[in-house]
């Protein structure tokens, strides 16, 4: 009888009155060499396509949107480290909680991987479940820096004095004007402009935590049945599990390799704005990737 290729495993016998466990092969322990992080999924792409455009956004000109203006791989892994820099000249350190507030930008992409580069818990901060939810989460997560749109400073400071513990810096993805630095001060915690914090990583240079598989990579609030929001821990684990699964089933597509490697790279940012998306942060401002992983 001809060899027959099984899609199929057993990964669990079978007990009395309920039959054996089968899984997919295609989600068997899939890996791909050199990617145990969330970061390795952004570094892999930086080495092998630096010069492709990563990040766009669409200039206002005359009250219009016009073209998309871009930065490439190189471009905003520079700004990564750059902001990670910061972060840790700001005392932060593996391990620490870091808040990201407002719709979806290259300010929100950079941030979140400078979190990943420096082994941070990347904490996404949202209001649709109500303005108490961004204190709770800030709270009870101990975020001790907040990355946050312009129009949403102000709400930051609504959370003070209750987070005051565990907040001590605000980093504004545009600028920041005379009143809310006198606001900043007032409250006691130091407060930035988006090219002022690039400034700050300027000459400072942290070695980057080793990233383990099983470390957390990001605290998921969501609304929960009742009660207060409920954090979900996700770690580096999931997230290129699920990327090297989904390599894994492209390698069985009949399509060019070109688009396996396509796919394969964009999973973890069409995962993570998912999520975003589904818990409110409704306005992808970018997104359009270029690259091959």
């Amino acid at each position: 009888m001809a060899n027959i290729k099984r899609y199929i495993v057993e990964v669990e016998p079978g007990k009395p009155a309920m039959g054996p466990v089968y899984r997919s092969t295609f989600g068997v322990e899939p890996h791909i060499p050199g990617m145990e992080s969330c970061w390795d999924i952004f570094r892999m792409s930086v080495e092998k396509y630096p010069d492709n455009p990563m990040l766009g956004h669409r200039e206002i000109v005359d009250g219009k949107h016009g073209d998309y203006v871009w930065l490439t791989y190189k471009q905003v892994y520079d700004m990564v480290m750059k902001v990670g820099n910061a972060i840790r000249s700001c005392g932060v350190e593996k391990g620490g909680r870091c808040g990201i507030y407002g719709a979806n930008s290259e300010g929100w992409i950079i941030s979140m991987e400078a979190c990943n580069a420096q082994g941070l818990y990347c904490v996404p901060l949202y209001d649709t479940l109500g303005a108490s939810a961004v204190e709770f989460v800030i709270c009870h997560a101990e975020v001790s820096i907040v990355f946050s749109e312009e129009k949403k400073i102000t709400e930051v400071f609504k959370t003070f004095p209750k987070t005051a513990e565990y907040m001590k810096t605000i980093v504004s993805f545009g600028k920041v004007t005379s009143e809310q630095r006198e606001e900043a001060a007032k409250l006691g915690v130091a407060i930035y402009s988006w090219n002022e914090f690039l400034v700050l990583g300027d000459g400072k240079r942290y070695e980057l935590p080793v990233k383990k598989k099983s470390d957390i990579c990001t605290i998921m609030y969501t609304s929960g049945t009742t009660g207060d929001p409920k954090g979900v821990l996700i770690s580096n684990n999931s997230i290129v599990t699920i990327v090297a699964a989904v390599n894994r089933f492209l390698q069985g597509v009949n399509e060019p390799e070109s688009i396996h490697q396509f796919y394969t790279c964009t999973i973890f940012f069409a995962v993570v704005s998912l999520v975003h998306y589904s818990l409110g942060m409704n306005s992808l401002h970018l997104i359009l990737i270029h690259n091959q992983l």
